[in-house]
């Protein structure tokens, strides 16, 4: 877990899947705002580095799935991504705020290993590109995030339920998440209670 100069306001907590993303908003004391899911790029391929991306350097060639496509057109092609998934987070981000209607400090973002510096190589390594892409919209995310003046708090999926839980002042989160989810109705998923720990996490004070 990083936290970034946390500030006390509504806290937002992503889960991202694929090319979108689960938003649940909470209050500084753990109110439920908002709940909604937003799509970064839209009809663009999701997974550019580890499909188009592997396709290019021959990685699953003799799938029924893999596409023909030469390197310089996978790089293009995660360019694109790359800008339409920035300008996604910043519209997804301006219609959270406006709909809100209170103040937002804070937003919690899972962990982004670290990756090769360039297009070319990340799509090279295995690994690598086998995680881009997930990382790509979540870096998205944390731009726009940082253009609201808010702090990202990056967390681990792993701790941050128990993180949610102390910083409620409880021994666990799971009896208070379902609770909050049965205020909104479905759906409420495992998702969105991953979402709404993370915002716990990043915002909720004593």
């Amino acid at each position: 877990m990083v936290r970034a100069n946390a500030k006390t306001g509504a806290a937002v907590g992503v889960a991202e899947h694929g090319n979108s993303a689960v938003l649940v908003t909470v209050a500084p004391n753990g109110d439920l705002l908002d709940r909604r899911r937003i799509d970064l790029t839209h009809d663009l391929p999701t997974h550019p580095y580890h499909h188009e991306g592997s396709w290019a350097v021959g990685r699953y060639a003799d799938s029924a799935w893999a596409r023909p496509i030469s390197l310089p057109a996978a790089v293009t092609l995660v360019k694109r991504v790359h800008e339409a998934a920035e300008h996604g987070a910043r519209d997804g981000l301006a219609a959270l705020t406006a709909a809100v209607g209170v103040p937002i400090a804070n937003i919690a973002i899972r962990m982004c290993p670290k990756l090769p510096l360039t297009i070319e190589a990340r799509i090279a390594d295995h690994r690598a590109a086998s995680m881009a892409d997930s990382i790509m919209y979540r870096q998205a995310l944390a731009t726009a995030a940082e253009a609201h003046g808010w702090s990202v708090y990056w967390y681990d999926r792993e701790r941050v339920f128990r993180e949610a839980a102390a910083a409620l002042g409880r021994k666990e989160i799971d009896t208070f998440l379902r609770a909050m989810g049965r205020t909104i109705g479905p759906p409420w998923q495992a998702s969105h209670k991953l979402a709404a720990a993370a915002a716990i996490a990043a915002g909720v004070r004593d």
